[in-house]
């Protein structure tokens, strides 16, 4: 990717973030951070993800030692979301295990996120994720059924 491009995703992201951050509890800063996410995502997958969390389709399950792991419970399968990398100078700060991340993401580069890492962001930050403790040995099966032999 070139440096130009990098700097242009990196931009885009903060406002991302920011976006999500101006939601409060307030009606107004809602609806600011809905036109401020329209900057920077289509309308369809601010629905999309809407209707996630509506749908009480955002898990977070946490672990003994503090630490969060994310399903959501798509169309057609169940997505596991990392929401932060931690990859503060790469165009990628997320990932989700959908198909459409992989390509309008990663592959084709339409879009920053996907509609599941949208729910995840947004449902964490209005605490409406479905909130359930998991053992370390669960934890890990739900890993391993993510990876193939």
């Amino acid at each position: 990717m070139p440096v130009e491009a990098l700097q242009g995703s990196l931009h885009l992201r903060h406002v991302l973030q920011a976006s999500i951050q101006a939601f409060d509890s307030d009606e107004e800063s809602f609806e600011e951070g809905i036109e401020m996410l329209r900057a920077v995502l289509p309308d369809t997958m601010i629905i999309a993800a809407l209707d996630l969390i509506d749908r009480e389709g955002v898990m977070k399950y946490k672990t003994s030692w503090g630490r969060h792991h994310y399903e959501v419970l798509g169309t057609i399968s169940t997505y596991t979301v990392f929401p932060h990398l931690g990859a503060a100078s790469t165009a990628v700060s997320s990932y989700c295990t959908c198909p459409s991340f992989a390509y309008a993401v990663l592959i084709s580069e339409n879009h920053l996120v996907c509609k599941h890492v949208l729910a995840v962001y947004l449902a964490d930050r209005w605490s409406r994720c479905v909130v359930r403790p998991i053992e370390d040995d669960d934890l890990l099966l739900k890993f391993a059924g993510h990876v193939s032999p």
